[in-house]
């Protein structure tokens, strides 16, 4: 009988990991213009603004973590990840969180040489606050605020400070989806909400006809006005930005008669290159006075709306009319390429963001660069960078919401990716298993990797489709004694698995639905994270 100290497998241990993306949309960009999106893959719902000469710029994260991103560019079209505004557990914990739930829509801002992440903590404790005197971090512990709803936002206007967000309307909803805008002074010296709230919109741009989802808000000022932009329609396919203005920052707010000024629902989806579900905006000046909205939008692979790369940040320029801004004139597509902004181009970065672009970790550093991100707030390391190799420890399995899975992964950024690994790792028991997982929900994921199945080790593919148990799709029997390579090829809805052992690389499965990895399907706010993973049962 093997004893306790031998009967679990060994730390599970990745030599490196590489990334190769292409997107469906063949697109020449052309001297003098930029590529949409700027931000490729799992980027949504941005948040933008400028300090002097450089842009910062924030998304949605969820339950992943370490969780906020931030980014900063100097031209619009360039960015570069500096920080992760979640990175200490004390800061929030995600624990008994599903994926597509804790931070939704961040908001930042600056003040007097602080920057201000104002958020929503779905279903951990509501909205809250987080400062920083360096956008890079440490970011603060959060200040938790007093209201309800969603989407909050800071409107400074000299040294005072209003949060404008979603709250449920000053009546009983008339329909479902039926939110309201509200507008509250923030004491930001103090940490605490002064005064009396005040709603500024109900339902949305016309309340007859039964507006849902207003969100997003962001209040700017300009020529005498009050401008008050939000996302409208929900986050799918009828997404749109409308926006309201006032001389008075408590209204009352008068909506734009051309309404709304940015969507794409009412395009053909069977059209080429679609891009769809477009909304959730923020407009900014340049220091040149020109102004751009940066806003989320999709690209399906099919006209059935799947994408399994999630929701992606994208940028256009802002025209003015009457006094009024116009993000897309409607009936017109959102372009792949664009004139960039008259700003002082840079060049592509380091890790880029955009395009097709290619990578590999060989896990040589001492930690892990910052856009690996996990599933939940972990209490304990469950990985470490030791010689040359990521080593996982076992952790939850992948579903058990009150538990952190030993996942670390990266963004699927491209319809068209190529995922690769090479491990080392020998099942003990069955059950055991070390590979890699492609999550897009705690219900909608895949495995593919080494485990044991009746005593023998195999290489194995299971799915998890909207469910709560894993789905053997194929096995084959395979030595551990040294080193497997796996590789996942994604083709728009359809992946294919291969390993190589020994010196021979087989395929061990192709054509596998990877629609289950599509929100359509999956649902949620998310994109697939693919990465190591590693998974002992108990006992």
């Amino acid at each position: 009988m093997l004893g306790a100290a031998t009967a679990e497998a060994a730390p599970a241990r990745f030599d490196r990991f590489a990334y190769e993306g292409k997107s469906i949309e063949k697109i020449a960009v052309k001297p003098g213009e930029y590529r949409n999106p700027i931000l490729t893959g799992y980027y949504p719902d941005p948040s933008v603004m400028r300090v002097g000469d450089d842009y910062y710029l924030v998304n949605s994260s969820f339950a992943h973590y370490p969780g906020l991103p931030i980014f900063r560019s100097k031209d619009l079209v360039n960015w570069t990840q500096i920080g992760n505004a979640i990175d200490r557990p004390e800061q929030l914990d995600f624990n008994g969180r599903r994926i597509s739930q804790a931070v939704f829509a961040p908001a930042i801002s600056w003040h007097e040489g602080t920057f201000y992440i104002v958020n929503t903590c779905v279903e951990c404790r509501g909205n809250f606050i987080i400062t920083a005197k360096d956008p890079a971090g440490p970011w603060s512990n959060p200040i938790w605020l007093p209201f309800e709803g969603i989407d909050p936002s800071i409107y400074w206007e000299g040294d005072k400070a209003y949060i404008v967000n979603n709250r449920a309307p000053n009546e009983p909803p008339r329909y479902d989806g039926h939110r309201a805008i509200w507008i509250q002074e923030y004491d930001w010296r103090a940490g605490k909400m002064v005064g009396e709230s005040t709603q500024l919109i109900n339902g949305g741009v016309d309340i007859s006809k039964k507006p849902v989802w207003i969100e997003g808000p962001h209040i700017f000022r300009k020529d005498g006005y009050y401008y008050l932009t939000a996302a409208e329609g929900g986050t799918s396919v009828n997404h749109s930005q409308v926006v309201f203005r006032s001389k008075d920052l408590r209204g009352p707010y008068t909506p734009y008669e051309g309404n709304p000024i940015l969507t794409q629902r009412d395009l053909d989806p069977a059209r080429s290159n679609f891009i769809g579900s477009a909304g959730h905006a923020q407009l900014v000046e340049t220091q040149r006075g020109d102004w751009w909205a940066t806003f989320l939008a999709v690209r399906p692979y099919d006209g059935d709306d799947h994408y399994n790369i999630g929701r992606e940040t994208f940028l256009l320029p802002v025209t003015w009319k009457d006094g009024w801004p116009i993000i897309l004139p409607r009936g017109q597509a959102i372009p792949h390429a664009a004139k960039r902004p008259d700003l002082p181009p840079q060049p592509r970065p380091a890790i880029p963001t955009s395009g097709d672009f290619s990578y590999v970790e060989d896990f040589n550093g001492t930690r892990l660069p910052m856009q690996w991100i996990g599933i939940r707030t972990p209490h304990k390391p469950f990985y470490q960078i030791r010689d040359g190799a990521l080593e996982l420890e076992s952790g939850a399995a992948i579903g058990d919401l009150n538990g952190v899975p030993a996942f670390i992964g990266r963004r699927q950024q491209h319809a068209n990716a190529t995922f690769s690994t090479t491990l080392r790792y020998t099942p003990v028991k069955d059950g055991d298993r070390a590979g890699l997982a492609a999550v897009q929900s705690d219900r909608s994921n895949l495995f593919f990797g080494l485990t044991r199945i009746a005593g023998q080790p195999v290489v194995a593919l299971y799915t998890r489709d909207a469910a709560d148990a894993d789905t053997l799709v194929a096995s084959a029997p395979v030595a551990t004694n040294g080193p497997v390579t796996l590789t996942m090829r994604v083709t728009g809805g359809t992946m294919a698995f291969d390993y190589g052992a020994g010196g021979k690389t087989r395929t061990l499965k192709k054509g596998v639905d990877a629609t289950l990895l599509s929100t359509r399907k999956a649902g949620g706010f998310v994109g697939t994270v693919v990465g190591p993973y590693h998974y002992t049962p108990a006992p």
